[in-house]
C-alpha cells in the first residue's frame, strides 16, 4: 500500500474508475451479445436490437471506454451480419 497521501487518494479513485467502467463494458458487451443473437434467431425486432447496440457502441466510444475505430468496426459488422440475415 502506498504511503503519500496522494497515491492513496490516486488508488481510490483508480479502483473508482475501474468499477464504473467495468460496468458499462458489461451493459456494452450485453447490448452487442443481444443484437447478434436477435440477427442469428431472424428475430424481428433484430432491428431494434442492433439499433441499441449501435448507439451503446457510440456511447461507449465517446466515454473512450473503447477506441473509436474498434466501435465503428463492431457497428459496421452488426449491420452486415443484419443485413445479410434480412436479404435471404
Amino acid at each position: 500500500m502506498a504511503n503519500i497521501k496522494s497515491s492513496i487518494k490516486d488508488i481510490i479513485t483508480s479502483a473508482k474508475k475501474t468499477e464504473r467502467n467495468r460496468s458499462a463494458t458489461s451493459g456494452l458487451k450485453t447490448a452487442v451479445r443481444k443484437a447478434e443473437k436477435a440477427i442469428a434467431a431472424k428475430d424481428p425486432a433484430a432491428k431494434e436490437a442492433v439499433t441499441a447496440s449501435q448507439s451503446a457502441l457510440d456511447v461507449a466510444a465517446k466515454k473512450k471506454l473503447i477506441h473509436a475505430n474498434a466501435a465503428a468496426r463492431k457497428k459496421s459488422r452488426i449491420t452486415k451480419k443484419l443485413n445479410a440475415a434480412t436479404k435471404k
